[in-house]
Formats: structure tokens, sequence, C-alpha cells
């Protein structure tokens, strides 16, 4: 949020730099970002003096540029080469001289002292638009005669010189959303610390004389929950045009284009005090109503921009007789607004509800200055003040003859009364505050006491409405400490702390086991927001929407659902570094997903409505490294993710699981782990229609472990044994069998029926070919045998083969090559 410097002095007086402002502002919770330097015109006319024509020659090399000689105040006169029809002498004109900087839109360029044509040249005469203070380019600005010679160019059009403060305002501190709010914080830290200040000065507002009493607009709220408050006033006659100088300053200065003198004067008032304005064109309202209710969902509304957008029936709506004129709080219509041909003009002022403007800005995507007070919560009790105080500067500028205002407020809004001890102060504060200066901050903050509830031991504040974040008494005593200073308050000369360390869930360890071993192979951790687009649900099958948990109140579409699957953060995460030169990727992540009990009944408890998982999510795509001289890049393919989830398993210590082909419609192909008959982990190729939606034109490979399952199984303790004495025995088998057996199957059968003589088992070729039979394939697999307590015997490997052969035969089909 942006604040003027100058601005914030319109309502109190003091004596500060505005760095110094900008350190007690952001002391008393307020805190200043950033600092700007913004001027009227763009450069502050810097190097711009008043000179005076001496002498005019004509070029003698042109027949157009002009030779003059120009008193500017200094020791001698300057040389000046113009070329504007209109120069002549004895004219007072602007004179850029030599090292002045001017601008052009976004680019700038500095005067030189230079030759033209062969005579020197030591500046220039300016035209209007050279300098910024026109647009006019026909000649040279000629001043009046009087103007003094040497005189600062920036004086003669009197430049605007500010300071602006970049706020970062946290979404509670509705009250400090405008000018106004701020010089009030501002005088209440500067009071509380010794620094001399006025009081804060309202703007000033007056009744209206020679009203006009007919001819108004009727006001109707059907709905009274969204829109509690609503006042008009209508102004007959007014006079559109361009706005003064001081009021386009006004809004220049913190960023807002003017647009005319109505619709600067709503957005003066907003930014002065924090009330949003709407103007209407009044002869633009049929029927001379306005209706404040809901239209039916799917209605068309075109926006003040133009474009169209389909209205919900939860959208407040500001109507005439007939049709939407402005949806609520958020933003106009393109056939109400005020134009240069409007003369009567209708003046809205009201309060509607937060929650209801907050869910219309963010469901249409309708980013705008009044939706952002609107949605923090405006004060109720100020909408006729800043009718009035709108009026008034209207009829100054623009003219015109206000009616009565209309003012509908049928259940008025009751000030919060909270009571608060001196005690709780001190015992929070951690030391004594003078009960004097708690009441002073109170009332400096516009925080009423009242004395017949007060008493020697409490006081009994009632709270203001545009105080919305302040509802007990716990937030009235972060006011005054903010005011009073944290950094008055003295840290002891002991401390005390009682560590309460709770035990490690016993998971942790595992987890960190886990993400170890992942790091140290190259896999980089990844945590991705647990809240994500409902649009990936609609748009794929493997996720249920019946089982998707929505949020009431997202902040976007693109965070409205908790995420079912760990899958679609890490295909952002893939497809940003790979936009961004680095396609060589494994991650990993720990973390949950969320689904709902569509099933559950409404008075179901949480645990039944809803469940957590937790998931281990890896991804693996690209290169697992650069290109060597030595050794050629390889992919991070099917079988580098297969063999990294099988030595987790490993490090887990769980060397005995089933693995399965199974059918999955997020992969091509894929496989599963399970043990015990529950399934650990599923791995695969995404499918292209998946990384298609992503914009990722490389295959990826993604395993997902359900953490739960994997960190139970972990049970078994290490054991070591001695190195056995005896050596090992290798033999080779080619086995031909269907294409539909995989080398898993043919493994399993291996170490079921190879006896505890068989230690490992691997496979080193695969073929398919005309030697072998149609529909058939060749795994060339070799087997190590050993004996823990002999030398094995020509008799006990063949025992052991020809078991592993018949196992073969019997379970697959299989036969020798």
């Amino acid at each position: 949020m942006k604040i003027s410097f100058n601005w914030l002095k319109q309502y109190i007086s003091f004596d500060l730099t505005p760095e110094a402002t900008a350190d007690y502002l952001t002391a008393c919770g307020l805190e200043v970002e950033g600092m700007e330097t913004w001027e009227s015109v763009r450069g502050g006319l810097r190097g711009l003096v008043v000179g005076e024509v001496l002498t005019c020659e004509p070029h003698p090399d042109s027949d157009h540029l002009h030779v003059t000689t120009v008193d500017v105040g200094g020791e001698q006169p300057l040389n000046i080469v113009c070329g504007a029809p209109n120069v002549a002498q004895g004219q007072k004109v602007v004179v850029a001289t030599i090292g002045t900087v001017l601008y052009d839109g976004d680019e700038s360029f500095t005067i030189k002292k230079s030759k033209l044509r062969g005579v020197v040249s030591e500046g220039m005469i300016c035209a209007e638009d050279e300098i910024g203070v026109g647009t006019s380019h026909d000649g040279i600005i000629v001043l009046p005669a009087d103007t003094k010679v040497g005189t600062p160019a920036a004086k003669v059009y009197k430049v605007v010189t500010d300071t602006i403060f970049e706020i970062g305002l946290t979404p509670n501190r509705s009250d400090a959303i405008c000018h106004f709010g701020v010089a009030r914080d501002l005088q209440a830290i500067l009071k509380a610390s010794g620094v001399h200040c006025s009081p804060p000065i309202a703007p000033l507002d007056r009744e209206f004389r020679n009203t006009v009493q007919k001819g108004g607009i009727d006001v109707t709220v059907e709905n009274k929950k969204d829109c509690p408050r609503y006042s008009g006033v209508t102004i007959h006659n007014v006079n559109v045009k361009e706005s003064p100088e001081w009021l386009q300053n006004r809004l220049k200065s913190i960023g807002v284009r003017p647009i005319n003198n109505i619709v600067d004067v709503t957005q003066y008032v907003m930014f002065e005090i924090g009330q949003p304005l709407h103007a209407f064109d009044a002869d633009t309202i049929i029927g001379n109503q306005v209706i404040v209710k809901n239209l039916p969902a799917g209605t068309p509304f075109v926006t003040l921009d133009g474009n169209e957008v389909k209205l919900d029936a939860d959208d407040l709506m500001i109507c005439n007789a007939s049709q939407g004129m402005c949806i609520a709080g958020v933003y106009g219509g393109q056939r109400s607004g005020v134009n240069n041909g409007t003369k009567n003009i209708f003046l809205e002022s009201a309060y509607f509800n937060p929650v209801t403007i907050r869910k219309t800005s963010k469901r249409h995507n309708l980013k705008t200055d009044a939706a952002f007070r609107y949605e923090r919560g405006c004060d109720p009790e100020i909408t006729v003040y800043a009718l009035r105080r709108a009026a008034t500067l209207i009829q100054e500028i623009a003219g015109g003859l206000p009616s009565e205002i209309t003012d509908i407020y049928p259940d008025e809004i009751e000030r919060k009364k909270i009571s608060l001890r001196y005690d709780d102060i001190n015992r929070v504060a951690g030391k004594k505050i003078d009960k004097q200066v708690v009441c002073s901050i109170l009332l400096s903050l516009g925080i009423d006491l009242s004395t017949t509830v007060s008493g020697e031991d409490q006081v009994t504040a009632l709270v203001p409405l545009y105080k919305v974040d302040v509802t007990r008494p716990i937030d009235l005593i972060e006011e005054i400490l903010r005011i009073y200073g944290y950094n008055n308050i003295e840290m002891p000369k002991m401390l005390s702390y009682n560590a309460n360390i709770p035990a490690e869930p016993t998971t942790r360890p595992l987890q960190n086991k886990i993400a170890n071993y992942l790091a140290n192979n190259g896999f980089l951790e990844v945590m991705n927001n647990s809240l994500t687009k409902g649009a990936y649900a609609e748009k794929f099958d493997f996720i249920d929407e019946n089982e998707t948990v929505r949020l009431l109140n997202p902040l976007s579409t693109e965070l409205n659902v908790m995420r079912q699957t760990l899958l679609f953060g890490g295909l952002e995460n893939i497809d940003r570094n790979i936009k961004n030169k680095r396609p060589d990727l494994r991650l990993f992540e720990f973390g949950k997903s969320y689904a709902k009990n569509p099933d559950a009944a409404p008075d179901a408890s949480v645990t039944e409505r809803y469940t957590e998982s937790r998931w281990l999510a890896l991804f693996a795509t690209g290169k697992n490294h650069d290109d060597l001289w030595s050794e050629p890049a390889k992919d991070n393919d099917f079988f580098y993710l297969k063999n990294m989830v099988e030595n987790i398993f490993r490090l887990l210590n769980i060397n005995t699981f089933d693995v399965n082909v199974i059918e999955d419609s997020r992969f091509v192909s894929a496989i599963s782990y399970s043990v015990d008959g529950q399934t650990v982990c599923t791995l695969g190729d995404l499918k292209p229609a998946i990384l298609k939606y992503f914009d990722i034109k490389t295959p990826v490979r993604y395993a997902e472990f359900d953490a739960a399952i994997l960190f139970s199984l972990n049970c078994k303790s290490v054991t070591y044994n001695q190195i056995p004495l005896f050596p090992e025995v290798k033999r080779d088998l080619a086995l031909v069998v269907d294409k539909s057996v995989n080398y898993g199957t043919l493994e399993q059968i291996a170490y079921k029926y190879g006896t505890k003589l068989l230690k490992r088992v691997s496979l080193f070729d695969v073929y398919e070919g005309d030697k072998i039979e149609a529909g058939k394939k060749s795994y060339a697999m070799n087997f190590v045998l050993q004996h823990a307590e002999k030398t094995l015997t020509d008799e006990d490997i063949t025992k052991v083969m020809n078991k592993l052969v018949a196992a073969f035969e019997r379970e697959v089909g299989a036969h020798l090559r």
C-alpha cells in the first residue's frame, strides 16, 4: 500500500524527516518496506532555468536553425543553437543547461556541449513536451516578460516533490488502509514517544445547503444481510472535466491514474478515509431506482472495462429497475459509468459484508482498490460522512446541487465493549505500564473509554468499528504495546525456561535415513504446497472428484483444493526447472495427501469424514550426469528408478517383497511392490498425456511409496554373520519362456526352490529372435551358490541346479535353450 508523506502532513503537523517517519511507522506495526521520491514532473526540472534571449540570428549553414545567446543568470551568456520557429530576441524561455537530464517516456538523454553544423551549442531552449509540462511541440515555451532570469523552472511550474512509503499492510489492519488511518497511528506513537505533533485533523465536510428536494434516486435494499448499510446522494448539474492539478498530483503520487473530476474525487476520498465510493450516471439509472439484491446465477454482466462475466447467485448486485449496474463493492458496469457527457450523478457509499465481497472478487478474479478495502472490513459508521466529504469536494471542483442523503441502516451495528484489567496488561508486557499511559494510547487510537464501567483495576473500552481485529482483551493489549513500543520493554536480567521436548516420532529417523540416502545419490528434496488446483481432479480420471477436499474461501483457483496426490506438485517442479534449463532431475518428497469420505454421515467426526495419507514420491527424468570423457551420460530410466526403490527397501532391512506387473491409468507400464499382501510402492513411466498437460516433453519416471506401510515394515534388526570361509560357485542357465513371463517371476521361483545354498541371482542377457520359437524369449541368468561350512562338490551343485530347472519347467513351462 502506497502512502504519501505530504498527504499525511495534511492531517497531523510534525517535524520529522521521511526516514524518521518510516521508522516510527514500522515500530507501530505499519512496516515500511520501501521508500521512493515522487515528483509531479519527472526529474523535478533539475538543471532547467529561466533565460532571456539576448540575440537571435539565422544559422549560417541552415535555413531553419537559429544561433542565439541566452542569459541564464551566469557569468557569461550561453551560445545555444535552436530549431524552434518561434524563437526571438527578448523572449523569456526555459533553458536546459549542460548536464541536465531530460526524459522521453522510458528513455532519457543528457544535455551536452556540442556542435550543430559547425556552431557550438551550450544548452537547449525547451518546448513543453521536452520537459514534461505539456504536450505541445509547436515551438519553445515563452514565459511572461516579468519572469526573473535564473529562476529554477521547478519554481516557475511549482513542481511537487513527495516521498512515498510502501507499507506492507497485514490483512487485519483495515483501520490503517487509508491516509487518515495511518496518520492516526503515527500521531499515537509520536505522542507516546514524546515527539511533538498535533492531534489528527479529520478531513472537512459540511452539511448541504440549497439542497434539491426532488429528483433524487429511490433506494431499496433487498439483501440486508450482505448490505447492512447503504447511503446515497444525487448531485445535479455537475460539470465533468479534468481534475485540478492538486487532485491529480495526489492520485498520481500513489500510482492512481486520474480519470475525471467526479471519479477522481471518489478515489481521493477512498484513499483519504478508507471508504470506497461509486459514482453512477444518474440519467442511466432506469426507473430512478437503485435496488441492492442478488441476480440469478448465469446472468451476464459487462464490467466497466468491457469484459463479460457470468454472475453467481451469491454475487451482490447494485441494480436499477430492470438490470444490474454494478457488482457491489467490486466492479462498476459499462453502461452506468460517469463520462464527459454526464450531468447528474448518484453517489453510493455503503457497508457490504466482507465475506461476500471477498468471495465475489476471488470468484471472478476482479481485483480492485474498493474490493481490497471492503473484503477487509470498512467502517459502517462513516458512510454518510464519506458522502458529505465527497459531495463537498465535487461542489468545489465540479459544481452541482446535491439532494438530501438517503441512508438505509435498519439494524445499527454496535461497538464492541471490552473490559481490560491493568494487571493483565502488565503480565503480558512483562513490566508495569502506567494507567494514564494506557488510557492515553487507547484514546489516541480513537478507542473511547467508558467512565461508568472502568474502575481502579480495569478499563472498559468501546472499540470503534474500523478496528475489526480488536475483539478480545488480548487484542487491546497488542494495540497498547505496539504504540507503547516493544523496544521500551526491558529485557529481564534472568530468563527462565522449562524445556519440554516431546519424544521424537519413531518414523522421523527412518525418514531422515531415506532422505539422506537419496540426497547422497543425487536426488533433491522438494516441499510443495498442500493446496493445489481443483482443475487437476476434473482433468485426470485417477483423481476422484467426490473425494476432493475443497476450500470454502480459497485464495485463488490455483490453490482451491487439498492435494490428493504428490504427483502434480512434482510435475510442476519438473516443468519449472526444465524451462529454466535444468532438464536432468531426480526429486523426492515426503508429504501428505487428503481425501474426503463421500459416504460419511453429516454428523460424523472429522476423522470419519476426512483422511490423511503419508507418501514418499520419487521423480526421475533426463540424464543421470553430464557427459564425461570416460563415461557417457545415461538416462534416468525405468530401471534406474527401480533400482533406487529396491535399495530403499534394503536400506530399511526389507529384503523380501513381491513384484507384480500392474495396470495403472497413470502409467504406460507399471509394477507394484507388496509385502505381506500390502502394496507398498507403485513405479512406472508416466503417460505422455499427463506430461503434455504440464508441457513436459521428456519421459518422467515416478515412484510412489505408502509411507505409513513402509515405515511399519521396518521391524527387522540387522544381524552380522561371519564372512564365509569357502568359495562361491557360479552357474549360468539360458531359459526359454513365453514372452508374458517376466524376469521377476523367474527370480522369485529361484529363491523359492534354490535351497539355502543359493545366495544371489542376476540377469545378464535377454534374447528374442529367429533362433528361438515365435512368442518366446530367452533369459540368461547367473546363479551364485555357496556353503557356509564346506566347499561345494559337483554333486551338490548339480543337485541344486537340477532342482531349479525342474521348478522353472513346472511353474512357467521353461526349457533350456
